[in-house]
Order: structure tokens, then C-alpha cells, then sequence
């Protein structure tokens, strides 16, 4: 049996599987541009638990960005979908089930243009979410006010603004508080730009870009959540299971997090709108998304910067195989906990609850990471997850990190091997580096490269002596050795 809204009813009561009630009278009140897996395990999933405990009363309005898409699908299915999010909370198996309700509509502007246009003209919508991938906010010079729809995502949302903006004669009440969750640094900021753009390029009146300006709001955002998608692999067994066949059936893990940056008048309808710590779902709407995406960047990718070179080195294939061995659990809290954090200025409290949930986070049993697949383009993956930290920690103590400068020793090590994957100037400096220099010269050469860490670190006080004698003796003792000579301490 397909799921469709008939199933809804006869599964309503059943086991595990949580249900928000199916509320076909409620308000459209957002517009979604992309139809895809992280959206509907993240942002619809939560709007699904606000409507389930009164907060939000809500659906959403889902447009697919590009020609080819799942509109079909939520269609056969009534919008109706089910997340499964699987992992560790405080080193514990949990499994959740929920079949999504909040999808009220889906349109193909490739399809059929005027029923996209015609949201324009809606009382209701207020909230524009988006996730289009990090290339979807981008300018297209070959877009044009005439096209059915113009082919990028800013161009779409230009098309429409400009169709509210004259059907509700400038009225700045009815513009946008826009949501973009692409993963990109100041996905709002850039919307905005292009958006201009378009309507610069296409020399729209300058009522309307002041319209843009005034009546619209755009937030930046971070996301957090490791969405894995359709189970392929396990799809007949989990349907099986669930009593119904879910095309849209989507995977990920326990762990959230959002943040929406917006101020003033934006920042309070957000909170009012969205009462997210009310439901219980760990986000915030804040003046300032900086501080968490530094706590993101630098502790979440950087410990797996950090570590998965290093424990490749000692045999390892898998961030679970990693997770398994104590020695490396002691190696990454070591390395969060005491050289990190020191380095970041949110509250001590809240930077320990979220490195804690890092480990249950690469712990997951229900997520297969391989190392080498994380390994892929580390130099510039460490110059912006762990570098900031090594200099941030001495400028503030006058000592180097241990751990931290010994991730740089393996990083020099890992790429003296054949299995790294990175730019091909970058590895072929590395293979002519290594078959010139001794170990010290070596790293002296790595360490000079500005290029690749925005700095030359030869200056940093004895960064290049330190990294010498940790790359010695991970020739000499191997590299699991050293891990355990640097920890041993804790």
C-alpha cells in the first residue's frame, strides 16, 4: 500500500510511530523552495512537531527549484512522508518514527508557472524557507523577467516579489521574512544580492528594489543535522515494518540544530512564529549566528579534522572503528575539551553539552563515515577548522596544543602516502617535498606555504619545531604510539 492520506487514518493509532494530526483547514503560512531529504527531515520536520503541540498552525507550500524533482511523488502520497532518525543520545540507542502531515500543497513551476505565480497573491504566506543546494543562490545572467519560470532560484524568487509587490500595490505589510538554510556563510545576505541583481539586471522600478529592501526581511542561518536520505538497502524491510510504501521514506540522525540570525521587529515575530525551545527542538533565533557557527566549525569538523588522519594512520577505516578504541576517544576529548573550547567565548556550559554530543554523533551505529572519505581535501579543511584554534590557543595561553599540533604532524604524514585526495598542485608539491627533504625541512617547506593556510606558520614560536619532532617519532614509533605518548598524560 502506497501512503497516502487514506493509510493516515488507518496507521493514526499504530506502535512507535508518531503522528501529527492531518489539519487540512490550517493557514498556508510558508513557501518552501526544494522538496528534497534535508528540508524534510530538518525544517518541515519541525514545523510537523510545533503543529502537533499548537504552536505553529501552519502548512507549508512546497516548490520544486529545479526541472527535475519529487513534486510527483508528494503528490501520489498527499504530501505525506515518514522521518526515521536514528542514533546515540548520552551514548544510548534511540529510534524515532514520524509521519510528516505539514505539507499541504506542492507545485512544478516547470509544469505549470501560473499556479507558482499565483502564491504572489496569497494572505497568507509570510515565511520563505529554502534549501537549493550551495550553488542554488546564484545569479544568472541568462535569466529573464519573461522566462516560465527563469532558471536559477533567485531569479524565481525575483519573478515572484515583483508579482506581489504590484498586486498588493507596494503594500509593506505583505513581503517576506525569508529563511534560506543553504549551506553557505550568509545564506540570507547572498539571497538578498542576487535578488537585487535580477531585478537590477532586469531594470525593474526602483519602488520595487526599495520594496525588496524595506518589506522583506533575510536571515542568515546554520543547520545541523546529518541527513542521510531514502535507506535504499533497508527500504523493503523498513516499509515492511512501517505497514505502508514510502517513496519519500528519509533517514538521519537524532542530533539538530538551528539557528536563525535576525534582529528587531523580524527577530521578534521569528520568536513568536517559531517557539522552538517550547517544543522542545534545540534552536535559537539570535542577533548573531557567528558564535555557533564557530562552535559548528570548530569543534564538530574540527574534531574530525583533527582525528581522522591520525587514526587512519593507526589502521583504522571508519569513524565507528575510531569511536570503538579508547584510546582515540581520550585522544578527541583531549583535544575538544582542553584546546578548543578554551579558544571559543560561548558559554563554557553550552560549548561542553554540544562537544559531548559529538561523540554519540560519531559514535552513531546507524552512519557508516569512512576516513578516507572525510580525509578528502584536508589542507583546506584544516586551515578552517583547526588552525583558527592552534593560533587562537596561543595567543591566549603562549603554548601550542598538543594534540592540535600533533593533527598537523599527521596531516604531513598522511599526505607523504598515496591515498590522499586533494587538489593536484597540492600533491605534487608533496610528492616533490618529500623526496627532497629530511623531516625538518619538510616542515619547514608545509609550514611556508601561505597559500594554503592564509599564513606562513614558520612564524608561529616553535609550531615547526614541535611538528618536527611529532612527524620523527611517527616515523619512528608509528603513529598510534605517538597518540598514546600525547594522551597519556589525561
Amino acid at each position: 500500500m502506497q501512503l497516502n492520506k487514506d493509510i493516515f487514518f488507518s496507521v493514526l493509532f499504530s506502535g512507535d510511530l508518531e503522528i501529527s494530526p492531518c489539519n487540512e483547514n490550517m493557514q498556508e503560512r510558508i513557501l518552501q523552495f526544494g522538496e528534497g531529504n534535508f528540508l524534510r527531515a530538518f525544517f518541515d520536520y519541525f514545523i510537523d512537531i510545533l503543529n502537533e503541540q499548537g504552536l505553529f498552525s501552519g502548512s507549508i507550500v512546497v516548490v520544486q527549484p529545479i526541472k527535475q524533482g519529487l513534486v510527483g511523488v508528494l503528490e501520489a502520497q498527499e504530501g505525506l512522508y515518514t522521518v526515521l532518525l536514528r542514533g546515540l543520545e548520552n551514548q544510548v540507542p534511540v529510534v524515532k518514527k514520524r509521519l510528516v502531515t505539514g505539507i499541504s500543497r506542492s507545485i512544478d513551476p516547470y509544469a505549470d508557472y501560473q499556479k507558482y505565480m499565483a502564491q504572489a497573491k496569497s494572505e497568507s504566506l509570510r515565511f520563505v524557507v529554502s534549501n537549493t543546494t550551495e550553488s542554488g543562490i546564484t545569479f544568472s545572467e541568462t535569466d529573464k523577467l519573461t522566462d516560465e519560470p527563469p532558471s536559477s532560484f533567485p531569479g524565481k524568487v525575483t519573478v515572484l516579489l515583483y508579482e506581489r509587490f504590484k498586486f498588493f500595490n507596494g503594500d509593506k505589510t505583505k513581503g517576506f521574512i525569508f529563511i534560506p538554510c543553504e549551506l553557505i556563510d550568509n545564506s540570507g545576505d547572498k539571497l538578498l544580492e542576487t535578488v537585487l541583481q535580477c531585478a537590477e539586471n532586469w531594470r525593474l522600478p526602483e519602488a520595487f528594489i526599495n520594496w525588496i529592501k524595506e518589506a522583506n526581511y533575510f536571515t542568515n542561518t546554520l543547520v545541523d543535522r546529518i541527513v542521510t536520505g531514502y535507506p535504499k538497502d533497508e527500504a523493503e524491510e523498513l516499509n515492511k515494518d512501517l505497514g505502508y510504501e514510502d517513496k519519500l521514506l528519509t533517514t538521519g540522525e537524532i542530533f539538530r540544530f538551528f539557528a536563525i540570525e535576525a534582529k528587531g521587529a523580524a527577530a521578534a515575530e521569528l520568536s513568536q512564529a517559531f517557539p522552538f525551545k517550547k517544543a522542545g527542538i534545540d534552536a535559537v533565533i539570535t542577533d548573531n549566528v557567528t558564535p555557533y557557527k564557530l562552535r559548528k566549525v570548530r569543534i564538530l569538523n574540527g574534531a574530525h579534522t583533527m582525528s581522522v588522519l591520525a587514526a587512519f594512520l593507526s589502521g583504522k577505516e571508519t569513524v565507528g572503528e575510531m569511536m570503538d578504541d579508547p584510546l582515540f576517544k581520550a585522544y578527541l576529548r583531549k583535544g575538544i575539551f582542553k584546546e578548543i573550547i578554551p579558544t571559543l567565548d560561548l558559554e563554557k556550559a553550552d560549548l561542553e553539552s554540544f562537544a559531548e554530543s559529538v561523540f554519540d554523533r560519531f559514535a552513531n551505529p546507524y552512519i557508516k563515515h569512512y576516513l578516507l572519505n572525510i580525509a578528502l581535501n584536508s589542507i583546506s579543511k584544516f586551515k578552517v577548522r583547526v588552525l583558527p584554534s592552534i593560533i587562537e590557543y596561543h595567543e591566549r595561553t603562549g603554548q601550542l596544543p598538543e594534540v592540535l599540533t600533533l593533527s598537523f604532524a599527521a596531516l604531513i604524514a598522511f599526505y607523504k602516502t598515496d591515498k590522499a585526495n586533494d587538489d593536484a598542485e597540492i600533491l605534487a608539491f608533496f610528492k616533490a617535498a618529500r623526496a627532497e627533504n629530511d623531516a625538518a625541512s619538510l616542515v619547514q617547506s608545509v609550514c611556508g606555504r601561505s597559500d594554503y593556510w592564509g599564513t606562513d606558520l614558520n612564524s608561529l614560536p616553535g609550531f615547526a619545531e614541535k611538528v618536527t619532532g611529532f612527524l620523527a617519532d611517527i616515523d619512528k614509533m608509528g603513529m598510534k604510539a605517538v597518540v598514546e605518548k600525547v594522551t597519556a598524560d589525561d
